[in-house]
């Protein structure tokens, strides 16, 4: 299973005539990260950043100077998402832009069905909150001490990290074969598969015959009604 966590930055809030001036990804295949990434800053062709926006991003027109239009990196990323889940952190915002930069293009809106919402994953896991990405950063111990700003390379790979554990992470074996999280923000629910390999080669084992030997003398001075002997330890 392909899915590409990813993340946007915007000239503000606005959808109607806001846009996106950074889009960053990363990719994961069966929950591991590839090390396949996707990163570009988007000139927003005269479109002002607002002053409470570049606070949050550090971004600012000069650094845009030059960078190609959303048209020109569509193909690219397209291609790089081909096929794949679509994750993010309150992904009805980064979705709203992409649709809308997809649609001064002519190109079809994303599908609803192949996007993860992990903020909404978070509310369900963590209904007390916090459940910002930062918050979840700290709950899960990740180190994001070099965020000083929000940019869409480095959010996405944090959030790769958080939406691991969210899914049950290191601990996977332990959880099940699915978890139904809310989708898109809509409050639909969807099974994301979790699919558990079995290993090629059986681990060794880790008693040796001399540890075999001392329990079995243990459990022989327990006497007749020792539990170890029901269970045939």
């Amino acid at each position: 299973m392909r899915e590409i966590i990813f993340d946007t930055e915007t000239t503000g809030l606005d959808t109607r005539e806001d846009r996106v001036i950074e889009l960053g990804g990363v990719e994961l295949v069966n929950r591991f990260p590839t090390g396949r990434t996707f990163h570009k800053f988007i000139n927003p062709q005269g479109r002002a950043i607002h002053h409470e926006a570049q606070a949050v991003h550090g971004i600012s027109a000069a650094d845009l100077v030059g960078k190609p239009t959303f048209s020109e990196i569509a193909d690219e990323w397209l291609a790089f998402t081909d096929g794949a889940k679509l994750v993010a952190h309150n992904a009805n915002f980064d979705i709203g832009f992409l649709n809308l930069e997809f649609g001064r293009l002519d190109h079809p809106a994303i599908d609803p069905g192949r996007v993860v919402d992990t903020l909404a994953l978070a509310r369900r896991k963590h209904p007390m909150g916090p459940n910002s990405l930062d918050a979840l950063c700290r709950r899960y111990g990740i180190d994001n001490g070099h965020r000083t700003k929000h940019g869409a390379l480095l959010d996405s790979e944090l959030l790769a990290e958080v939406y691991i554990e969210l899914i049950g992470g290191k601990q996977a074996a332990l959880i099940l074969d699915t978890v139904a999280v809310q989708v898109n923000g809509s409050g639909d629910v969807a099974d994301i598969d979790i699919t558990i390999a079995a290993r090629p080669i059986a681990l060794p084992p880790r008693l040796t015959e001399a540890d075999r030997t001392a329990h079995a003398g243990l459990v022989a001075t327990l006497g007749e009604k020792a539990l170890w002997l029901r269970v045939g330890g």
